[in-house]
């Protein structure tokens, strides 16, 4: 399976630390820093929508958001189509997945497929945050004959919608964004997906949660540790194997993007797993917490940097709980 591009969005609105001092949630912008490490992020809400509501009312949210999660895919899948050369009517598949669409039916992919005038099969494959990595393992495990020839995966997460900002340990950590991906089962592109993982605990079902007409919950503590624990995992798995295969290569040839929940969990698993510096990327700084659209969205920041080398591991975990990843390898000139 061959990634020819990929693509984001972030809506304009700013939530920052001064925002959320300023709404009374008896926080600031040190004791932020020291837990999560994050400075800003984005919303499809007006600021003074949260000023006056706190968004006590999921329902009412929805209402005032200045953007649908159809156009925010829509504006992600468009950047991701143009730097790959490409035009709607070239997609034969969309798939989407996220953590708060906005019906249970149609899927979401639907709706963002009729904004961008697809005429093609859409269905949602979904695993909260770690949606992105789980819609790998299952396309790269299909028989390519069964696939067309471009697929385009849209990732949509405007959750803080689905906040309580009257809770500063949710309130600080969410922010919206959306991540697009165009992949082919047989047209080369600039990087390959060689490997992928997908695991799962529905026991801990209740520890992250959205109710149907409802704000997010978790339970942080633990959420905390199965992140940096079942990310660090995934990450040495995945590392292991390309080294394996690559005996000249070594942990600093390997680009990590983890799942941008908070930037504290992930210098945890960096620190772990002995990841060089500048072979860390990651936004959750000033994006906050994008849910699925985070690992793919910072790939996406990047993707004409060439300090990413030859290899990427996306490791990723979600609500289900559920933890995923993939090893993306460099498509170099002359290789198959």
């Amino acid at each position: 399976m061959y990634l020819h591009a990929l693509g984001h969005f972030h809506p304009p609105n700013l939530l920052t630390n001064r925002f959320l001092e300023e709404l009374g949630l008896e926080t600031s912008e040190a004791w932020i820093l020291e837990r999560v490490g994050i400075r800003s992020r984005h919303t499809v809400l007006p600021l003074e929508y949260l000023r006056e509501t706190r968004n006590r009312d999921v329902r009412a949210a929805q209402e005032a958001a200045l953007f649908s999660n159809a156009e925010t895919g829509a504006r992600a899948a468009r950047m991701a189509l143009e730097r790959a050369g490409l035009k709607p009517s070239d997609i034969g598949l969309v798939v989407g997945g996220g953590c708060s669409p906005d019906e249970c039916i149609p899927a979401e992919s639907n709706r963002v497929a009729e904004k961008l005038g697809i005429d093609a099969p859409a269905v949602d494959l979904q695993s909260a945050c770690s949606s992105f990595c789980t819609q790998l393992h299952f396309l790269t495990g299909m028989r390519p004959e069964r696939l067309p020839e471009y697929v385009l995966v849209v990732n949509v997460d405007n959750s803080t919608r689905v906040v309580d900002y009257s809770d500063r340990s949710s309130a600080v950590l969410w922010g919206d964004g959306s991540s697009a991906a165009v992949l082919s089962p047989r047209v080369p592109g600039r990087w390959r997906v060689t490997e992928t993982r997908l695991a799962g605990d529905p026991s801990g079902a209740e520890k992250v949660r959205v109710p149907r007409v409802g704000h997010f919950t978790q339970h942080g503590a633990e959420v905390q540790k199965f992140a940096i624990r079942r990310s660090g995992e995934t990450l040495l798995d995945l590392r292991g194997h390309y080294l394996a295969r690559h005996p000249g290569k070594g942990p600093e040839d390997i680009t990590f993007i983890g799942h941008q929940a908070n930037l504290r969990m992930l210098e945890s698993v960096q620190r772990r797993c002995e990841v060089p510096e500048a072979r860390h990327l990651y936004n959750v700084h000033v994006r906050g917490n994008t849910g699925a659209a985070g690992a793919p969205g910072v790939l996406s920041e990047h993707w004409d940097d060439a300090s990413l080398g030859d290899a990427v591991v996306l490791s990723v975990v979600g609500s289900g709980l559920t933890w995923s990843g993939a090893l993306l390898e460099r498509v170099l000139p002359g290789t198959p």
